[in-house]
This record gives C-alpha cells, sequence and structure tokens, in this order.
C-alpha cells in the first residue's frame, strides 16, 4: 500500500513539473511573440528632431534635404544641439550625443527621432539611455545602417521602429529615390505598406508570416551574446550590408547560424549589398550561396534583392510589425499588417 502511494505521488509529482514547464514554456512563447507596441502615426503639425548619435555631420547644408522634405509633409523640424559638434569621426562625445538623444525620447512634444546618419557610435551611448519617459509617450525612430543598434534595443523593450533613408543620404531630385521616399511617407502617416517584387532565381518559394527584425548585419552580428541580440523565434530576419568581402558575410552568416538564429526562424529578406572587392583572392562563393548555405536545414521562404540598404532606394521597412511573406517562382509578396 505504501508503494502504491508513493508510486501515485510520484506521477502526480512528475505531472506538476509537467505542467508547470509546460505553461513556463508558453509564458516564454508568448513573451517572445508579443505585439510590439506601435507609436502614433504621424500627422501635420506635428514635431519630429533630427539628430546624430553615431558619425559626426560635417555642415547643416548636409541634412537639409531631410528638413525640406519633413516640411513638405507639414510637419515641424527641431534639432539636436549637437548635431553639428565634432569629437573625431563622432557627432560630438559620447556624452553629447547621449544628451541629445536621452532629451529627445524624454520630450513628449517629439512625436519622431530621424537619425541624420550612420557610421559608427551608437553601440556606445545605448547602455546609458534611459527609456522611461518613451514608454509613456513613444515615438518613431528612424534610420538604418548603425541605427540598427537602437532598432535592435526598441525590440527587446517592445516597440516598433522604420528601417529607412536618412537625411544624409537623401536626394530630392534623384528619381530612383523616389520610391524610397514615397515608402517612409506611407510608414510614418499610416497609409497601407507592402511590396511586390520580380524573383530572383535564388529566391526560396513559401509562405509564411513573423515579426520583421534585423536591419545592417555587421550590426546584428556584434549585437550577439549581448541584451539587444534578437531572439528569432518565428520572426523574419532582414539584412543589408555595405564595404564587406564576402569571407566576411560567410563569417557573419555561420555565426548566426551557430547562435540559432536559423532554427525557429520564419523567413529571410536580404536587402542590397555593396560589397568591398576581393580581387586576388576570391572567396568562391557569391552572397546568395552563402545566405542558401547558412540556412541548409530549413525550410522558410528567403528573399533577394530587396530594395533596401546603402542604396538610393532604400524602401522603409516597419520593424516589430507582423508581415506576410509569400514567395512563388515569379514573385515575392511581402504585406505588412
Amino acid at each position: 500500500m505504501l508503494f502504491k502511494l508513493n508510486t501515485h505521488l510520484v506521477f502526480l509529482l512528475i505531472f506538476l513539473i509537467f505542467s508547470y514547464n509546460s505553461q513556463a514554456q508558453n509564458d516564454e512563447q508568448e513573451i517572445i511573440t508579443r505585439d510590439l507596441i506601435r507609436p502614433a502615426y504621424l500627422k501635420k503639425g506635428d514635431t519630429i528632431i533630427i539628430l546624430s548619435p553615431a558619425g559626426k555631420i560635417r555642415e547643416r547644408s548636409a541634412v537639409d534635404p531631410g528638413i525640406e522634405l519633413a516640411n513638405h509633409w507639414g510637419l515641424v523640424v527641431f534639432f539636436g544641439n549637437h548635431l553639428l559638434s565634432q569629437d573625431n569621426s563622432f557627432a560630438g562625445t559620447d556624452e553629447e550625443r547621449l544628451e541629445d538623444l536621452q532629451k529627445a525620447l524624454d520630450d513628449p512634444s517629439i512625436k519622431a527621432i530621424w537619425a541624420a546618419r550612420g557610421g559608427y557610435g551608437s553601440v556606445r551611448i545605448v547602455d546609458d539611455l534611459d527609456f522611461s519617459k518613451f514608454m509613456q509617450h513613444p515615438k518613431w525612430v528612424i534610420g538604418y545602417s548603425d541605427i540598427t543598434v537602437l532598432h535592435n534595443k526598441l525590440h527587446e523593450l517592445g516597440y516598433q521602429s522604420i528601417h529607412a533613408q536618412m537625411p544624409l543620404t537623401l536626394d530630392l531630385e534623384d528619381p530612383v529615390q523616389k520610391e524610397s521616399i514615397q515608402s517612409l511617407y506611407q510608414t510614418l502617416f499610416g497609409k497601407k505598406l507592402r511590396y511586390k517584387l520580380n524573383s530572383s532565381k535564388f529566391n526560396r518559394q513559401g509562405e509564411s508570416s513573423g515579426q520583421l527584425v534585423g536591419g545592417n548585419l555587421s550590426i546584428v552580428y556584434s549585437m550577439l551574446a549581448s541584451d539587444t541580440n534578437l531572439n528569432m523565434n518565428r520572426k523574419i530576419l532582414f539584412i543589408e550590408d555595405v564595404g564587406e568581402a564576402l569571407y566576411h558575410i560567410d563569417r557573419m552568416m555561420i555565426s548566426l547560424k551557430r547562435a540559432g538564429y536559423f532554427e525557429n526562424c520564419a523567413g529571410i529578406i536580404v536587402g542590397q549589398f555593396k560589397l568591398k572587392p576581393n580581387k586576388g583572392n576570391p572567396f568562391g562563393k557569391s552572397l546568395e550561396e552563402i545566405v542558401l548555405e547558412a540556412a541548409e536545414g530549413t525550410d522558410f521562404p528567403i528573399v533577394f534583392d530587396f530594395p533596401a540598404g546603402h542604396v538610393d532606394d532604400n524602401r522603409s521597412l516597419l520593424l516589430g510589425s507582423y508581415v506576410d511573406m509569400k514567395v512563388t517562382k515569379t514573385k515575392a509578396r511581402i504585406r505588412f499588417r
């Protein structure tokens, strides 16, 4: 009788432990796939700020196209106090760049923070930022390249952000940028955002849905093993880069694979890569082959040649938003919900 009683207790204990672990896994899954908070879409009369958390701006005229565009959309533009400060390659010291960004995050009257440029430097200040007032009054953070640091941080905190053109790279007279500029307007002002592309012969067909994350591959790679590392469970990863050799792209993709990025990934969108020439010592694999090899053993769709990155036609992406991917032999469709 005692043996039977103990056996029953053991089975009950096992059941309780299993139930607890299952609930914990469900709770973790809910956290990972939670809906991210979307800041309010902009409207005419709203105030935005242009600042640089990374590389220096040599002269005010460099951001004039951004000012002109924002004014054309009916927005009021302010500037970070240290926008034109310089400290070697940085837009001021770490303390100055931190001060500008912190004030912008804290000010409830500012509805969007538009990074003037990328470069390098955001990672030096991200851990000192206080997002408590931002959480009370969320606002859009806009940019690409080095601004991927801030996109990752906001994703970790549970907020959407915008991967898009920046003032320093704008040319309002360039017809190639027309679609890029229009997509930024659509994203900021709450218009429908969807893309339909001709399929690359390297695309991997399929359908999937998930939250869009990512940005500059070098930055995503550099965030591994930090609190701004991305959890890729049921996420769609966007990547782009500039000035990297193919062997380094391979190193980064293999590192992401080893870190488990592609085990439960829902898809990959490969933007534009402006590669560093390496004629004397060819790597032997193309960009497409590198990505496909890193994703071996998975079945999620992969889209190549998406028009976003360090190029004139840099279409906007709403990071943290759920997207639906449908990739066929002839077309690739990406729809933001």
